[in-house]
């Protein structure tokens, strides 16, 4: 909390449950200090926690000015040191975590200091939701066979967690089978208002998941960071941000009958893709935010990443509270966050002042039309009627088909004969929070599959379906409603609370369809409830990956392929044999309010989350070890204590040039976090399936890149080793695959970065545009850095990644406007000098001279992307954590 009032603006808030101060807005406004009214009320979030936070050294009183007087045109490019008021972390980015707060603690005794300084000084939320995969499914044992997998394979990194539990301070673990983090916070954890030692503020977090923005739903100001800056911000650290652009999205209208809220979320992702708002904020307002209700809300929000903002914003107002009251809230924390957000002039009303914004968009919601979006990206939509047409042509431009009937392979499975076709759906899956979290498209899915059964349909044999919601509440009133035994006949039966499909976790295809897939060259599709289709991330044997609403995934499961129009085509017979179309399954939006209306209670939010963090027998009977550091085990294949500060200075070395670096990965446009950190399978003939090999253990005991992330040996070699990934310094190949410029030899980018280390030589990424897209994965930072990339020069980073290669000590340069590797005839196989010192500004043109083989130069400059002062001290340091644990030690 603040060490100062400089301003005057702290008083007092009475309340149902008494008395808190609070830091008062209204007393720049009566001192003259900008036109707060019309802020953003994102930024004036952020302008709260500048005033309650002034201090003189972290947080001074300019930053409060600068905030105040914020310019909606030209916002002043100037940093903001925020310190959001907790921190969330789901097991995948938690487990690196945790595991670099155990090394640092092993580091700070090494230092001669006290370990008990490291701990989370803010609230740490870590929620075990990406470990279940779907190994069985479509039947009513799946959930059961899915936990026993999941802790078999998941033994020992539950064991370090545990350990966490008891041995970290403000740090809690919600266990496995619970739910999805964001859906938990969203249900559970947000508070809207924090209170500590007597003052009340804005709830507001940053998460080690790129949609943590899913709470801005609720009025919640969060966004996703990597695991490094997250680590930070746990230790007391502020995220230092430059002053962001606010992209107003104004609202009219509402959804017109039929149209689901994903629908809703794709449009909007492709609009705001198409306006270009990647490192801005968005918020939303207009009248149509009072006909939304907030699951719909928070679904947009959630998919932030998607169109590419840091938050996607909506305001606290009524339906906030409502929705408070329906999740099973206290009424004192309901009227607290009622009479904050009134006093701060935070409350959005019709009647609100209409903010300032940099520049802005309009949709009218009763224009939005059933989508899917793929079969790559999620910005591309396809309305539902132009769903055949847009196959047809991407089968030929994308997968290279001509004609999507020449392929047809007779299969077998489950005693069952059928044909696979390209565009045959092999995965439909109701997953991920984006959409398990909205009430309205779970009960519209259970709605469609129940007139479905009633008329005698039934998946295709094909298809892998799936149900994996983000909360036991959604059980409860699936099974209250009567909808769950109509799903169950479809195949959409239980099969774990957590992120499954959504992130790769989609578990192996049945072996007959897989290997007619892959034998004959079949482009399979998967239809998916999520937020994320890109290519090699849902299954190794699917390449064509659409999202879709709920109800959509299971019209698609009973159709069985891509290649059909579901607004003219039958999905099958009826017992009387009458083709039945998907207008006659869809359910009425009175119908979908009238079960929600009678199986949804706050209730059941109360029972469920009042044993949230109980866990199950299996979690209870975990034993992680107690004791201040943890006892690492050279053995252990899942733990190890990272590399990253053995042997550290108790002082950094000055900045200086990279001369002599040799290109390790090129690569074009839009390579996402997926294609450089390790997901997914471990393949048994890869650098990191050969590790695990050479230590015991065997290919059926991988489990996943993201289930070892807490283990640098196996995630360094699987760093751009996605299968999807296509390196120009090996073209004709893709994976991890590199040429040692040396020789020439085509080796692994692993092996090969340890011979450019053998022979002490940097290297460096050559990249296209929005370089680090997608998920906030810190070991896409962390593997580089590990590989021996001292710099990533390319034509555009996307925000996390570009912050995460800074936090790792990675020097990210951009190529000036109009530049690229192509324009300026770069092939990959130059050697690079890389001109450096000491006095390094956030920006600085930086001179690169690129020398080929034959001797000849090209010299260009490019920017650097350390962007704020306090980003240098962090490179200067070789990282973040190494300058936060410098300074503790000094302390």
């Amino acid at each position: 909390m603040a060490s100062g009032n400089p301003f005057g603006a702290e008083s007092q808030l009475k309340t149902a449950d008494g008395e808190l101060s609070y830091f008062r807005l209204q007393k720049l406004i009566d001192d003259g200090i900008g036109e707060i009214e019309t802020l953003p009320y994102s930024i004036r979030v952020l302008l709260e926690s500048c005033l309650r936070n002034v201090d003189g050294f972290v947080v001074n009183e300019a930053d409060v000015n600068n905030l105040a007087n914020w310019s909606a045109e030209s916002p002043n490019p100037v940093e903001i040191p925020f310190k959001p008021g907790r921190v969330v972390l789901q097991d995948f980015t938690g487990v690196p975590a945790v595991v670099d707060l155990a090394a640092l603690r092993s580091a700070m005794v090494r230092l001669g200091g006290d370990p008990q300084k490291i701990n989370p000084l803010v609230p740490c939320d870590l929620v075990i939701d990406h470990s279940v995969q779907v190994d069985e499914f479509a039947t009513r044992f799946s959930l059961q066979h899915n936990v026993e997998k999941e802790f078999e394979r998941n033994q020992e990194r539950y064991q370090f967690l545990r350990w966490g539990q008891q041995a970290l301070n403000n740090f809690s673990v919600v266990p496995p089978a619970t739910g999805i983090v964001h859906q938990v916070n969203l249900e559970y954890l947000a508070k809207v208002v924090l209170t500590k030692d007597g003052v009340a503020y804005p709830d507001s977090l940053v998460g080690t998941d790129s949609h943590t923005t899913m709470i801005n739903g609720l009025g919640v100001v969060g966004w996703g960071v990597g695991g490094i800056e997250a680590e930070a911000v746990m230790l007391g650290q502020p995220i230092y941000m430059l002053t962001p652009e606010v992209v107003g999205f104004k609202l009219t209208g509402g959804l017109p009958e039929g149209a689901t809220a994903t629908d809703l979320v794709l449009r909007i992702v492709q609009m705001l893709r198409e306006h270009g708002v990647v490192g801005k904020f968005v918020e939303f307002y207009g009248p149509g935010l009072s006909n939304m209700s907030l699951a719909d809300r928070a679904t947009i929000a959630n998919m932030a990443p998607e169109y590419g903002a840091t938050i996607g914003f909506f305001p606290v107002d009524d339906e906030t509270l409502n929705y408070m009251r329906r999740t099973g809230r206290t009424e004192a924390e309901v009227d607290l966050v009622d009479r904050y957000y009134k006093a701060q002039g935070l409350f959005r009303t019709d009647s609100s002042p209409e903010p300032r914004f940099t520049s802005g968009l309009q949709l009218d919601l009763s224009t939005v039309e059933v989508s899917l979006a793929g079969p790559k990206r999620p910005q591309d939509r396809i309305a539902l009627t132009e769903m055949k047409s847009q196959w047809h042509r991407d089968l030929g431009e994308t997968f290279g088909k001509s004609d999507p009937s020449e392929t047809s392979v007779a299969v077998e499975y489950d005693n069952q004969n059928f044909n696979l076709e390209d565009g045959s759906v092999v995965i439909a899956a109701i997953t991920s929070c984006t959409n398990t979290s909205n009430p309205s498209v779970m009960i519209g899915a259970g709605l469609l599959a129940k007139k479905a059964a009633e008329k005698g349909l039934t998946r295709k044999p094909w298809v892998k379906t799936s149900l994996a919601p983000g909360s036991r509440v959604v059980t409860d009133y699936l099974e209250k409603s009567g909808l769950t035994p109509y799903l169950d006949q479809l195949g959409f039966n239980l099969v774990g609370y957590g992120c499954t499909t959504c992130i790769g976790n989609s578990g192996p295809l049945p072996q007959p369809i897989s290997k007619a897939i892959n034998e004959n060259d079949i482009v399979a599709s998967a239809v998916l409830s999520g937020n994320r289709n890109f290519e090699g991330r849902i299954s190794p044997d699917v390449r064509a990956n659409y999202l879709a609403s709920p109800p959509l995934v299971v019209a698609y499961a009973l159709a069985g392929t891509t290649d059909i129009d579901l607004s003219t085509d039958p999905l099958g017979q009826d017992q009387a044999g009458n083709d039945v179309f998907l207008k006659d399954l869809w359910p009425s939006q009175a119908e979908v309010n009238a079960a929600m209306e009678s199986s949804i209670t706050p209730e059941m939010f109360r029972e469920q989350y009042g044993k949230a963090t109980e866990g199950s027998p299996e979690w209870q009977a975990i034993n992680g070890g107690d004791g201040d550091i943890f006892a690492w085990d050279e053995k252990s294949t899942y733990v190890q204590e990272p590399p990253f500060f053995v042997d550290m200075p108790t002082t950094p070395a000055p900045i200086s040039s990279i001369t002599g670096a040799r290109v390790l990965v090129s690569v074009g446009d839009s390579v996402t976090t997926d294609h450089i950190s390790p997901a997914g399978a471990i393949k048994a003939d890869s650098p990191a399936g050969k590790y695990l090999q050479e230590n015991g253990v065997t290919p059926q005991n991988f489990n996943s890149y993201g289930s070892r992330r807490g283990n640098d040996r196996v995630m360094t070699r699987g760093t751009f080793a996605n299968i999807r990934l296509s390196n120009l310094l090996a073209p004709g190949t893709t994976g991890g695959v590199t040429t040692y410029l040396p020789t020439g030899d085509q080796t692994s980018i692993y092996e090969a970065s340890l011979k450019y280390k053998e022979a002490g030589k940097p290297l460096i990424v050559l990249a296209g545009g929005d370089y680090g897209m997608g998920s906030s994965r810190d070991w896409a930072a962390k593997g580089t850095f590990l590989l021996g990339i001292k710099a990533v020069i390319a034509t555009s980073f996307e925000r996390i990644h570009r912050s995460n290669l800074v936090g790792m000590g990675v020097l990210p340069l951009q190529f000036r406007d109009g530049e690229s590797r192509e324009e300026l005839g770069l092939d990959g196989t130059e050697s690079f000098d890389i001109e450096l010192d000491d006095d390094l500004k956030p920006g600085q043109a930086i001179r690169v001279t690129a020398t080929k083989a034959d001797g000849t130069q090209v010299l260009f400059t490019a920017q650097c992307r350390v962007d704020t002062p306090v980003e240098v001290e962090y490179y200067r340091n070789g990282g973040i954590l190494h300058k936060v644990l410098r300074d503790l030690a000094q302390s």
